[in-house]
């Protein structure tokens, strides 16, 4: 095992605790930056380019067809082939945090739809899901299991929001573990079903998963409801005939206790297991393989890697497996200096020089950061503002190294938001509306139901309007949902009418002079 340290040419401040790495044919592509898609790839997805340990952030390019993709952290990803014998994959999403905190229930489809030298095309498609539809959730795992010329996903553990009825202010964010069910997701019919097996009491979160065959794996996690990281380790079998799947669960003997590890893979039946917490605040700097022959499982220490005395001392690290047994590492950088990097990253090669570039990998682990709640609570306590996109950037190099040598990408890179039915916004314009909002068509947040966002542009909403808002509290409503708004709030109360004292009545003036005929009628009228 060799460590290196790997230093960041742009756009550092992108890689924070809970992204993702996903290895398409070798190339390794960033995924779930903490806030929304910025200037410099409005798509938030990045070509991971290292050479000679020298990581360069290059923003990665959708088809026209392709759904929006929210960066998320802490998402449960996994390699989804047809069949066992394909070379073509796509990687599937799901779940996760978005940057206003809140918890993701969708599922995306990632796919390479073209490829040159210079850059690759991905298309992003969203699936829907009917029947036991898994709740909003992170630090899960799915993976893919394979059985009579079948496939079908394999959702587990994680954790979630309190539900509505139980969170307060001061309790709003607190989450809980998610129930300990299996769910089986049919990819190809859409569906989705849940199982409760009486081997799985507890519901695990940022667990170590590993996919042969028909079989998964599940290892370490933390429970939150007991607040322990059980050593425990069980096989989940999935038979899938023509009719009803079969689901069991075996709890084996040698299970190891781990939190936020991760894992890659070193041979076709081997893997490494790297980093993690064993208590809280505490990591873990034992390494672990984990061998297969047949159904046959072992886990075993083995020598550790020359960890840096800054590795070993800082509290936190995170990171996530770059496939062909490559770990990305990183720390907090250390804050008594002034120019101090937020995050110092490495890179640990736990495979043979000669190993196998394109192995075929169907192991999952999630993201390599302990939960915010339990180790890192700063996580969760930074919330998405308007005002903090100019200043999350390392200055104007980190744009103008990406021209340098992707120039012909920016008129293809786009920003896929139809905000209404008269949306007027070119998906392929990378040229700034508002000054405010640098190189993206500016965008307001909606508050109506559960919130949407909206172009500027398309709202009609002048420069000075979007900075107002975008520095208070106020709610906004789009022109779609402004009526609906005022309708629900109270009205303003209306002063009195004032009616005019009777005795005005007899006042002289211009038309109330009474002849000597009108006063005798009204003498004889009230008489």
């Amino acid at each position: 095992m060799s460590l290196q340290m790997v230093t960041v040419s742009n756009n550092v401040a992108l890689i924070q605790p809970g992204f993702s790495l996903m290895n398409f044919d070798g190339q390794v592509f960033f995924f779930g930056q903490k806030g929304w898609p910025k200037r410099s790839c409005p798509t938030g997805v990045f070509h991971f380019d290292v050479k000679h340990n020298h990581l360069k952030l290059k923003p990665a390019v959708f088809s026209k067809d392709s759904c929006y993709l929210p960066p998320l952290r802490y998402p449960a990803t996994c390699i989804f082939r047809g069949s066992l014998e394909s070379g073509k994959h796509e990687y599937i999403i799901h779940g996760g945090k978005t940057p206003n905190n809140e918890l993701s229930d969708k599922i995306y489809v990632m796919s390479v739809v073209g490829k040159n030298n210079k850059k690759v095309t991905f298309r992003c498609t969203e699936k829907d899901l009917e029947g036991d539809v898994p709740e909003a959730r992170y630090g899960h795992s799915i993976d893919m299991v394979y059985s009579q010329g079948r496939s079908m996903g394999v959702l587990f553990g994680g954790r979630s929001y309190i539900p509505a009825a139980q969170r307060t202010t001061e309790k709003w964010n607190s989450v809980a573990d998610c129930l300990p069910h299996v769910f089986l997701v049919d990819f190809e019919f859409g569906c989705s079903t849940s199982y409760l097996l009486p081997e799985l009491q507890d519901g695990l979160s940022f667990h170590v998963s590993i996919a042969r065959n028909d079989t998964i794996y599940i290892l370490g996690g933390h429970s939150l409801a007991n607040n322990i990281r059980p050593a425990n380790l069980y096989r989940i079998k999935v038979d899938l005939p023509l009719g009803s799947p079969a689901v069991s669960c075996t709890v084996l003997p040698g299970g190891i206790s781990v939190s936020s590890a991760i894992l890659t893979q070193t041979k076709s039946d081997e893997f490494v297991i790297v980093g993690g917490y064993q208590l809280e605040n505490q990591k873990r700097l034992v390494c672990n393989t984990v061998s297969f022959e047949g159904d046959k499982i072992e886990i075993h220490e083995m020598e550790t890697p020359d960890w840096t005395p800054d590795i070993k001392h800082s509290k936190i690290w995170f990171g996530s497996s770059m496939g062909n047994g490559t770990v990305f590492l990183g720390i907090p950088g250390d804050n008594k200096q002034a120019t101090s990097e937020a995050f110092y990253f490495y890179m640990l090669k736990c495979a043979e020089d000669d190993a196998n570039e394109d192995q075929k990998t169907l192991a999952n682990s999630q993201t390599s950061t302990e939960d915010p709640g339990d180790s890192t609570p700063f996580e969760d306590s930074e919330e998405f503002c308007f005002s903090a996109e100019a200043n999350s950037f390392d200055g104007d190099d980190a744009f103008d190294t990406y021209n340098e040598d992707d120039e012909e990408d920016e008129s293809e890179t786009g920003y896929w938001i139809t905000c209404c039915p008269t949306c007027d916004v070119d998906v392929n314009t990378w040229v700034p509306f508002y000054s405010t909002e640098l190189n993206k068509p500016a965008m307001i947040y909606c508050s109506h139901g559960d919130g949407h966002w909206v172009h500027a542009q398309c709202m009609d909403l002048a420069e000075h309007t979007l900075i107002h808002l975008s520095e208070g509290s106020n709610k906004y409503y789009c022109n779609e949902h402004v009526k609906i708004a005022r309708a629900l709030q109270t009205p303003k109360r209306a002063p009195p009418l004032k009616k005019p004292p009777l005795k005005s009545l007899h006042k002289k003036g211009p038309g109330k002079i009474l002849t000597p005929a009108k006063k005798s009628f009204l003498r004889r009228l009230f008489d």
